[in-house]
């Protein structure tokens, strides 16, 4: 499939889960048995391609009008695995997290009221007939969320520096099994060391969320749209994985001032990327 422009859309990373061709139901089994075989799929920056050109009309599309029929496809160790890209609830979901994140004159200027309450009712009346509908995919701009890492090692970072016109690829894949595994550790050695924390919650949302998938699944953590941001030494020395790891490490093995400097590592290398968002 052609892509819609050569313009980068960056700034975005993704939390994806692929699950076998065999969990889905029919008839969407044979449609993603058939995509899967189409030579070229198009890519995280063609969806953000087209949300973006959906709100240049007047009134813009908040939410596009038909689910889209994309996914992304992956080979996990012979089985045939399928992210579908659910771009209109996600989009829907997204619309609830507006109000926090900008500005209510930059709000009523991108999304004008009048669209902000008929996307909400078509949502709720969505919503009614698909009460169990779930994203395969998650979405953070800026920065990667914290507890994020605590899916995933640092034996499972893929890094590929960029060449040509092709970016740089940072992203870490890890079974389902040892993602849920280690949130349970994880959410442990917290509610050890602290009654509660934005860590404690946003660990226990992320695994709720894996609890809905396929036990043979495969967990993606890609920082899509964020290497197009980050210089090139930032991306070779970025560990936060390992970071994380080291620092819910010592709170279990009750080592404060360990964890202390673990954190204090990720806080500094996040800050630049923080700073750019003010920026801009």
């Amino acid at each position: 499939m052609p892509k819609v422009s050569s313009v980068i859309v960056p700034y975005t990373c993704y939390l994806r889960v692929y699950e076998p061709l065999a969990a889905f139901p029919e008839p969407e089994r044979t449609h993603w048995a058939r995509y899967a075989r189409r030579p070229e799929h198009p890519s995280y920056q063609d969806e953000l391609r087209r949300a973006l050109a959906d709100l240049l009309p007047t009134p813009p599309v908040a939410v596009p009008v038909h689910e889209s029929d994309d996914a992304f496809v992956a080979d996990v160790d012979g089985v045939l695995c399928i992210c579908p890209w659910r771009t209109r609830l996600r989009a829907w979901q997204a619309m609830g997290e507006l109000a926090g994140e900008l500005p209510a004159p930059v709000l009523d200027a991108v999304l004008p009221p009048v669209v902000r309450r008929q996307t909400v009712a078509d949502y709720e009346r969505w919503l009614e007939r698909n009460p169990d509908a779930r994203p395969w995919i998650r979405t953070a701009r800026w920065q990667v969320p914290l507890n994020w890492f605590v899916l995933v090692s640092d034996e499972e970072r893929e890094y590929e520096k960029g060449s040509g016109e092709a970016p740089p690829v940072l992203r870490y894949r890890t079974p389902m099994v040892q993602a849920r595994r280690r949130v349970a550790r994880g959410l442990k050695a917290l509610k050890d060391a602290m009654d509660e924390g934005p860590m404690i919650d946003g660990l226990v949302d992320v695994g709720r969320w894996l609890e809905e998938f396929h036990p043979r699944s495969l967990v993606e953590l890609d920082y899509g749209g964020l290497v197009h941001a980050l210089p090139e030494e930032h991306l070779e020395g970025d560990h936060s994985a390992a970071d994380v790891a080291e620092g819910i490490d010592a709170l279990r093995g009750g080592d404060g001032a360990a964890a202390g400097e673990a954190y204090a590592r990720l806080v500094e290398r996040w800050r630049a990327v923080r700073d750019l968002q003010s920026a801009n």
